[in-house]
Order: C-alpha cells, then sequence, then structure tokens
C-alpha cells in the first residue's frame, strides 16, 4: 500500500453536497480532495491534466452529463481512475446501469461514513466494493435473469411511459406521481433505453405497438 494519500475528485451537482462531503473526507489523514466538478462534462479532461486515485460521483446531474454517462466517457476515453458512485438511487436499473458502465463501487449517501472511507481505500487498492443492500439488489436482478428488452420495464417506467403518452412534460409527470422532477428523468432515460428509441414520441408509438400500454 502506498504512504501516499489518496488523491479524490468529487462530482456531484449539488454545491452543499459537495462541498460537505470534501470536508468530511478531508477528516482522514490518508485522503485529500484535489478536485471537484457540478457534472461529468469537465471531468474527462480535468483527469488528463491532474490524474487522481478516486473519483466519488453522483449518477443524477443536471445539466450537463450524469453518472452513467460520465463512467461511459472515461472508459472511452482510456482513463482508468477507478470511480464509486454516491448516489441516493438503489434501484435495481440504477445499480445495474452503474455497474455495466464500470463502476468500482456503489454506495447510497445514507451509509455510514465509515464504508465511505473503506470504499474508497478498497477501490483505490485495486478493489470493488457494492454497499451489502446494493449488492443485494444487484444478485436479485442478475439471478432473475432479466435483461433490458422492452419487456424488462419497471412498473415505475410503464406509469412513465403511460403519462409519456398524453404528451405530458416531466414536470408534470412528476407532479402526477409524486416524485423529483430528476427522477421522471433518470425513468425517461431508462425507458429510451430499453426500447432502444431516441425520443419520447418513438417511445410511445413503439410501447402501443407491442401492446406495453393502451392510449
Amino acid at each position: 500500500m502506498s504512504d501516499e494519500p489518496i488523491r479524490l475528485f468529487i462530482v456531484d451537482d449539488h454545491d452543499v453536497v459537495r462541498e460537505g462531503l470534501a470536508v468530511m473526507l478531508a477528516t482522514q489523514p490518508d485522503f485529500v480532495v484535489t478536485g471537484q466538478a457540478a457534472s461529468g462534462d469537465c471531468v474527462v479532461e480535468a483527469l488528463r491534466e491532474a490524474p487522481v486515485d478516486v473519483i466519488l460521483m453522483d449518477l443524477e446531474m443536471s445539466p450537463g452529463m450524469d453518472g452513467i454517462q460520465t463512467l461511459e466517457a472515461l472508459r472511452a476515453a482510456g482513463v482508468p481512475t477507478p470511480v464509486i458512485v454516491f448516489t441516493v438511487f438503489d434501484t435495481d436499473d440504477r445499480i445495474l446501469h452503474a455497474v455495466r458502465a464500470g463502476a468500482r463501487g456503489y454506495l447510497l449517501k445514507s451509509a455510514p461514513r465509515e464504508e465511505l472511507f473503506a470504499a474508497v481505500r478498497v477501490v483505490r487498492d485495486g478493489g470493488s466494493l457494492l454497499q451489502p443492500i446494493v449488492a443485494t439488489r444487484l444478485l436479485d436482478r442478475m439471478s432473475g435473469g432479466a435483461g433490458d428488452g422492452p419487456a424488462d420495464l419497471t412498473e415505475r417506467e410503464l406509469e412513465v411511459l403511460q403519462i409519456l403518452a398524453k404528451g405530458l412534460p416531466n414536470k408534470e409527470i412528476a407532479g402526477v406521481l409524486s416524485i423529483g422532477e430528476r427522477t421522471v428523468k433518470f425513468h425517461v432515460s431508462s425507458l429510451l433505453r430499453k426500447l432502444d428509441v431516441g425520443n419520447r414520441t418513438e417511445a410511445v408509438a413503439v410501447a402501443v405497438e407491442r401492446g406495453l400500454i393502451s392510449l
């Protein structure tokens, strides 16, 4: 194990969360936060100029690249820095997409700080770490043999899709379902990917054709 401090880069679109996390990480004598970003847009270039050991990154960020897009961009650019997803979202789809995109760790923001500290050290040393509740969800999903085909839409995604068919924007969908607008954006992105379509209109057309929803 190196005696050098573990250099960390934080990516989160909430200033208070990002700065609070930096302060918390700084309590560890072997950690040093060397960079921060509010979205994934500048992360690849920033890491080329000043490499770090571990990235801590949220999944849902706007505007700009979200966590999954940033993971994919890092992999495409050949940036080897391991990423720990640190988020509030624990749905099967998000976990699976993050792991497939290259995340080496996945922790919820409700995790005890000691678990986060341990995850940073494990990932820096070449390991992977999923919070127990996250690992359980991922194993359950994978053991079920579920793929990413259109028949694999979750109940919530089907609800969002049915409302999309009415032409409502994200804000109004959020109001109907009593969920956050950011969460709606994730569900829309997920169902577009699963249906292999490029926009909402195509999604509705494909879903109706396949009997997933009715108009």
